[in-house]
This record gives C-alpha cells, sequence and structure tokens, in this order.
C-alpha cells in the first residue's frame, strides 16, 4: 500500500527532473522539457500535481517559445485548479502573475486589471505575493500612464508592509510612489514623503546591501528631483553622497541569508543596475553643469557596462539606460563640434527604439528634439522648426515641452520674419511671470532668449537687462554654458555701442569657459570678436592671434559640417511621421548652407 502512495511522487519527481535538465541544458533544449512536463498528465495526477505541472508549462513555454496561447491555456488551468485548493499560495499567485504578464504582452491590458485585483484581494495572508502583486499591478498603470491610480496602489502596499511589520518594503513602495509623484509634477507631496522615506531609510538595520540599494533610490531621487529644478550647484552634495553610496555597495559581499520576513524578500534594482544609474545621473548632472569632457567619460564608461550586461541580460531597463544615455551625449557632440558622431548616435537611437514599441512611445519626442537640435548645427532651419514641432504634438512633459519652445523661438528669431509665431511662443515662456516649469536653468535660458531677440531687433538696453538676468541666474547655479553665451553676446552688445574695453571684459571670460566646456560655437564667435575687438583697440598681435583661432574653429567645424551632411543619416532630418525609417538612402553631398560658418 505504501509502495502505491509513493509511486506517483516518484514517477513526478522523475519527469520533473529530466524536464529540468532539458530546460537548463546548454542551449536549452525546450521541446524535450515540454514533452516530460505533458506526459505528467498520462499518469491522471492529483490536483496539486495537475496544477503546478500546467503552471511550469505556462512559464517554460511564456519564456522560452512564442507559442502564447498554448502557455495561455495552461496558465489559466494553473489558476483556476489552484484557487480550489487550500494552502497552495505560490502556484495559485505565480501563475495570476505570469498570465497577467502574458495578457499585457498580448494588448489584453483589460484582462490583466481585474485577475491582479482578484489575486490581490486573495492574498493579503500572504505578504511576499500580495506586496509583489501591488507592485505588478503599480506599474502596469505606470505603463497606461495612470500614475493616480499607481500611487494608491502602492500607498496601499506601503499601509500593508507597515502592518506586517517590512520597514524595508514600505520604504521600497514610498520610493517608488515619490518617483511617480515626481513624474507627475506634484512637488508639495514629494518633500514630505521624501522626508518620511530619508528617516526609515536611515533607521532601518537589516541587510546592509538592502540598506545601501535604499539610500541609493532614495539619493536618485533628490538628485533627479534637483537636476529637473534646474540646480546644478545645489545638487552637488546629494550627488557627492550618492557615487559614495554605490562605491560602498561595490565593495559589499551578496549576503544569500534570507531575510526572517517574506515581505521583505524584494530587491529595487541589481548591484550592476545601480551602478549604470548612478553613471547616468553624474551624465545629467555633467550636461547640464557645461562639464561636457566629464559628461563623455561618465558615458563611456556607462555604455561599456551596459554592453557587458546586456550580453547576459535582455532587461528592457538596459534599454531605457542606453537610449538617455545616448540622448544626452548626442548633446554633448552637438555643443563639441562633433555634429558627424551625434547623427551616427542618432541613428543608433532610431535602431534601439526600433526594436521596442515602447521605448519609441517613451523618447520619439525626444528623438524628434535632438533631430532639431541637428538642423539647427548644419543651417537648415526649416527641418528644424518641423522636427521641434513634431516633437511638441509628441510630448506630454512640461519640462521637455518648454525645452522644445525655447529652441523653437531660436530657430525663429534666426529666420527673422516669424514674427507672430515667435512672439506666440514667448508669451507662454515668459520667464517674468507665469513660467510653465519650476525649472531654474530653463528659466534662465528664457532669459537668454529674450536678450537675443532683443539684440537682433537693435533694444540693446533691454537686451542687456534679460542678459544679466540669465547671468545672475546662471552663475547661482553654475550653468556654465549659459554664462558663456550671455557674456559672448554682452560683449557683441558692448562692441556694437562702441564700449571696446567693456566687451573685452566680457569676451575674455567668455572664450576661456567656451574652451573649458569645450562650446565650439561660442569659441568661434569670441574668436570673431576678440580679432575685431584687438584690432579696433591697436592690438594687433593679439588681433592675428584671435584670427588664427576663428580660422582654425571655422576649418573645423566646416569639415565636421561637410562629414556629417554627407551620412546618408542625414536624411533622417526629414523624417517627422511614424516610427524611425528603418532603412536610410545615401545622398549626394551635402545640401545645406555653410553660410552660418563662415
Amino acid at each position: 500500500m505504501a509502495s502505491n502512495v509513493e509511486a506517483p511522487e516518484r514517477w513526478y519527481l522523475a519527469l520533473l527532473g529530466f524536464a529540468e535538465h532539458f530546460r537548463t541544458s546548454s542551449p536549452p533544449k525546450i521541446r524535450l522539457c515540454v514533452h516530460c512536463l505533458q506526459a505528467v498528465f498520462q499518469f491522471k495526477p492529483p490536483q496539486r500535481i495537475e496544477a503546478r505541472t500546467h503552471l511550469q508549462l505556462g512559464s517554460v513555454l511564456y519564456h522560452h517559445t512564442k507559442n502564447s496561447e498554448l502557455a495561455r491555456s495552461h496558465l489559466e488551468k494553473a489558476w483556476f485548479i489552484s484557487q480550489q485548493l487550500p494552502q497552495f499560495e505560490d502556484v495559485k499567485f505565480e501563475a495570476a502573475s505570469i498570465l497577467s504578464e502574458l495578457f499585457c504582452q498580448q494588448n489584453l491590458v483589460d484582462s490583466a486589471k481585474p485577475l491582479l485585483r482578484k489575486a490581490i484581494q486573495i492574498s493579503q495572508q500572504t505578504p511576499y505575493w500580495h506586496c509583489r502583486l501591488l507592485f505588478q499591478l503599480a506599474q502596469l498603470h505606470t505603463l497606461e500612464k495612470d500614475l493616480v491610480s499607481a500611487c494608491d496602489l502602492l500607498g496601499v502596499g506601503a499601509e500593508y508592509a507597515r502592518v506586517v511589520g517590512s520597514e524595508y518594503t514600505r520604504a521600497l513602495f514610498l520610493l517608488s510612489k515619490g518617483m511617480l509623484l515626481l513624474m507627475e509634477r506634484k512637488l508639495g507631496e514629494v518633500h514630505p514623503l521624501l522626508t518620511l522615506c530619508g528617516t526609515i531609510v536611515e533607521n532601518w538595520q537589516g541587510n546592509p546591501i538592502q540598506k545601501e540599494s535604499l539610500r541609493v533610490f532614495f539619493l536618485v531621487l533628490q538628485v533627479t528631483h534637483y537636476l529637473d529644478a534646474g540646480q546644478v550647484k545645489s545638487v552637488k552634495p546629494c550627488l557627492k553622497q550618492l557615487q559614495q553610496c554605490i562605491q560602498t555597495i561595490s565593495t559589499l559581499q551578496d549576503d544569500e541569508i534570507l531575510p526572517t520576513n517574506p515581505a521583505d524578500l524584494f530587491h529595487w534594482l541589481p548591484k550592476e543596475h545601480m551602478c549604470v544609474l548612478v553613471y547616468l545621473v553624474t551624465v545629467m548632472h555633467s550636461m547640464q553643469a557645461g562639464y561636457l569632457e566629464k559628461a563623455q567619460k561618465y558615458t563611456d564608461k556607462a555604455l561599456m557596462q551596459l554592453e557587458k550586461l546586456k550580453m547576459l541580460d535582455c532587461s528592457p531597463i538596459l534599454s531605457t539606460f542606453q537610449v538617455i544615455l545616448l540622448e544626452h551625449i548626442i548633446m554633448c557632440r552637438l555643443v563639441t563640434g562633433h555634429k558627424a558622431t551625434a547623427l551616427q548616435e542618432i541613428s543608433q537611437v532610431c535602431q534601439l527604439c526600433q526594436q521596442s514599441p515602447r521605448l519609441f512611445n517613451n523618447h520619439a519626442a525626444q528623438l524628434h528634439t535632438l533631430l532639431g537640435l541637428y538642423c539647427i548645427s548644419v543651417n537648415c532651419m526649416d527641418n528644424a522648426e518641423a522636427q521641434f514641432t513634431t516633437a511638441l504634438r509628441l510630448t506630454t512633459h512640461q519640462e521637455l515641452w518648454t525645452y522644445i519652445v525655447t529652441n523653437l523661438a531660436s530657430v525663429y528669431i534666426r529666420e527673422g520674419n516669424r514674427h507672430q509665431e515667435l512672439y506666440g511662443l514667448l508669451e507662454r515662456i515668459n520667464p517674468d511671470h507665469n513660467f510653465p516649469v519650476s525649472s531654474h536653468c530653463l528659466r534662465a535660458a528664457a532669459f537668454y532668449i529674450r536678450g537675443l531677440l532683443s539684440f537682433f531687433q537693435g533694444r540693446y538696453n533691454e537686451a542687456k537687462r534679460f542678459l544679466r538676468e540669465t547671468l545672475k541666474m546662471s552663475n547661482a547655479e553654475d550653468l556654465n554654458r549659459l554664462t558663456a553665451c550671455s557674456l559672448v553676446l554682452l560683449g557683441h552688445i558692448f562692441y556694437v555701442l562702441g564700449n571696446h574695453r567693456e566687451s573685452n571684459n566680457m569676451v575674455v571670460p567668455a572664450m576661456q569657459l567656451a574652451s573649458k566646456i569645450p562650446d565650439m560655437s561660442v569659441q568661434l564667435w569670441s574668436s570673431a570678436l576678440l580679432k575685431d575687438l584687438n584690432k579696433a583697440l591697436g592690438n594687433n598681435i593679439d588681433a592675428h592671434e584671435a584670427a588664427q583661432m576663428h580660422q582654425n574653429f571655422s576649418q573645423q567645424l566646416l569639415q565636421d559640417h561637410i562629414a556629417a551632411c554627407s551620412l546618408p543619416e542625414h536624411n533622417l532630418i526629414s523624417w517627422t511621421d511614424g516610427p524611425p525609417p528603418v532603412q536610410i538612402q545615401a545622398q549626394n553631398g551635402p545640401t545645406t548652407s555653410l553660410a552660418s560658418l563662415l
């Protein structure tokens, strides 16, 4: 009798062992794994084994094949049978979790939501699964851009974690909610929440790696909050803490001891992903501050690490990190006079977005903005306008919208005949009142745009007022590029007014700062002014030296201009609709005016 009771388990374990052997073979033998699992049903197994086998089959088919319908059928059976069995939580909730993922992959979000809600409702006595399912449903709402529902769920999760005595997971829920509130720009709610999170993180005594990872999450939110506000100088202490924190994590050994509270069984990000993220926010800071060589150094390090990670890990977050890094380095290249490289990197972003509709959906506006900036750099103003207009149509992000409008206004100023459109735009980004965002950096840029327009219109006193406001704001937060641009434009105004000494006092520091960044267009502009200034002041040797510098910058920019416009990727400037073009046809030589460079 005893042997009959044990028999089902023996054959089940044997088939399971074979299935696992085939699944973990190198390369995996998925067809043989599936055959072994399907053979379990031939023995008319008890319900517990039947439900678990349906889950295993559904999981293998979902993760390793394209047979999503069969995977769905097995997962639905596992979910249905396991609900009838007492104390079968792991199978029940794992089936619900994977099945809802599959529904989302098939764009059946309306099937995923009620399934997750039901699973959340019946999992309250199982802390690990209850928290995991709450995170999953919150993520689903976030992907749908329903941030209010996602925040509500994260709030429920934080309270549940508190009740079951998991301060660690409570902090994870609250930090996740803080991240969404930052995305929603609900700054009044962010400050008290981050203060509470800071207290919880510092007071929590547990696994050192988990504690440090909470600190990284907390500090990343603080740093991005400052950077969103354009406060490049104020963020430095936080950024330094973050960099020290990631160094601490990299020295800690992974502790294999499992937490005693099942609700603590979560990780925010793997160590390697956190490291890339810290590089990323450092690049964002360097870019805003105008430390472009530093931005390039950290981008190279981060991209190298990403390439290694992507060989072993297909996590979508790695592609997101890669795209954001490329977006920042492209802006650096355009400033430092490497347009051809920038264009090839824009094409790389297009390729990454082709592989992921979600990635393209999230970054299409940024991609068209980058193309607009490239068009300005090669003096294709009509294309720049078309790219910025497309980007405005695609974004709901207020900071990005303001950045695009600021750049579009600069295009209209250069074109000189778009007064009605220009004044319409400037009214919407008036830095003196009702500025649309709280960003210090963007508000300073809006003053600069006003100064630029006043200069072109010959209203020099008004231009000086706007530019001095820009200088005051950019000096307060170490915004080096805006400082350099404002100084050289003020220098130009004083030169036009015949005040050569004052002009020199502006242009010399502008040149020094532009060389430090390095900003090629400001160096070109400054060297031209220095040449004329020194001539007017009778400093012939200095004038000759400035003329030589101007000639060198002109040649560098001209060669880069020709190289960029000769690339097949240059035709991306005509793309304004739909997904990025797969094939980019070559064209014969540059078609853009070089007049702006000479």
